[in-house]
């Protein structure tokens, strides 16, 4: 049978489209294969869950650069500190009570090395948002920026402190495992000795070991560091993608039941004489009470920071009996899970009374009392948060050896 040339053509057009429709499938699916395969190696080189591997510095590896704020409003980076012959670098932070537990004794070895050519710079590297107020329990502030601020202010740091919460690359890039966690530098930025200040981090014991003073003797004198590696003691860094527990923390406290007692103007003289072995911090506020409502959130995170420790938190509405309702309602909202009461009396000044003579009747009203009855801080009106949290934090005591 004859064929035409134009069903040739035709046929020829088809095979080949078929054909080239296979090949092109062929070549994404290899393609496919290409891009699953660097997906593959950066989820490895990142941690199975986008999470970077995180390395300490070896000994003899160089200072890796940084440009990060500092808490006078300077960037700096490791050109600012060339002009040292040592420069050591310390890994701390605000909340830690190990780290505040060494503040002193850096505070102390600048001053000593300072004019010997020794320059010191610490780096917070914890995430703010990874930090749970529980974590907070032995500090009166947290890790961010402004807090880092009040904390020089308060000790007069005499070194440069720095801010890495945001992005952490610097810390990523020296891989501080605790802090506080020091590395130290020779004149040509090699790293010579890593790990803790000293082999104690209760500040009333005096040190056996102190590495850090024995590397830089070391090396200010030409001689090898006697022990260039060491384990380090304190906080974990909060590193931004580790904060499940944070999450979970809050979550568990969203759904924590709350609830009111009813108390009168005996009862109320119990809670001031605190006959309790916890700290006691009493407030008096009412719901139609604007600045009651507007500071009530800063005393569900007084609570939550320091409920772990011998501190107890107690709300005493001074509302009516007949908006116990709305009252409650308002403490739910806050997630007010600890003790709650509300006046039951008719007469308003029988609850003055009970709670200070000295007190003039205006809300809101705080006490914090120490066990025995004794008050350690009063005020009408709003408190200052930072204010309060310094008075526990005091009282308590900022290092584990301190616990009352």
């Amino acid at each position: 049978m004859a064929v035409s040339c134009r069903t040739i053509i035709k046929s020829f057009i088809s095979f080949y489209s078929v054909n080239m429709q296979i090949r092109y499938f062929q070549y994404s699916m290899i393609k496919m294969k290409y891009i699953i395969f660097w997906i593959g190696l950066l989820t490895v080189s990142f941690g199975l869950q986008g999470q970077p591997e995180i390395k300490s510095l070896e000994t003899g590896a160089e200072a890796p650069d940084f440009n990060l704020p500092g808490v006078d409003g300077r960037m700096y980076s490791l050109s600012d500190f060339k002009q040292h012959d040592i420069l050591t670098v310390i890994f701390t932070c605000n909340h830690c009570p190990t780290a505040q537990a060494y503040e002193d004794k850096l505070i102390k070895a600048v001053k000593h090395y300072r004019d010997r050519g020794v320059g010191f710079v610490a780096i917070s590297p914890n995430n703010p948002e990874a930090i749970s107020l529980a974590e907070l329990g032995y500090s009166d502030m947290g890790d961010d920026l402004e807090d880092m601020k009040i904390r020089v202010r308060d000790k007069n740091y005499n070194f440069p402190y720095l801010y890495d919460g945001d992005t952490q690359k610097t810390s990523i890039a020296y891989g501080p495992v605790a802090t506080p966690h020091i590395f130290i530098f020779d004149k040509d930025r090699k790293l010579q000795y890593s790990g803790r200040i000293d082999d104690t981090e209760n500040p009333y014991v005096e040190p056996e070991q102190k590495d850090m003073v024995n590397a830089l003797e070391a090396l200010l004198n030409d001689k090898p560091v006697p022990v260039q590696k060491t384990k380090t003691f304190g906080c974990s860094v909060k590193w931004a993608w580790k904060d499940e527990w944070t999450k979970k923390l809050l979550e568990d406290w969203s759904k924590a039941p709350v609830d009111m007692m009813d108390i009168d103007s005996e009862g109320v003289r119990d809670l001031v004489r605190n006959e309790s072995d916890k700290l006691r911090l009493i407030n008096i506020w009412a719901t139609w009470c604007g600045p009651c409502v507007i500071e009530f959130p800063e005393f569900i995170t007084i609570d939550r920071m320091y409920r772990g420790r011998d501190f107890e938190f107690i709300s005493v509405s001074a509302d009516k009996m007949n908006r116990k309702e709305k009252a409650l309602e308002f403490l739910k909202k806050s997630e007010a899970s600890n003790k709650n009461y509300i006046f039951s009396g008719d007469n308003a000044y029988e609850l003055i009374e009970a709670v200070d003579k000295d007190w003039q009747g205006a809300l809101p009203f705080t006490l914090l009392i120490a066990p025995g009855g004794e008050i350690l801080y009063k005020t009408q009106g709003m408190i200052v948060p930072f204010e309060m949290k310094k008075k526990i934090v005091d009282y308590l005591g900022r290092y584990y050896a301190d616990d009352k």
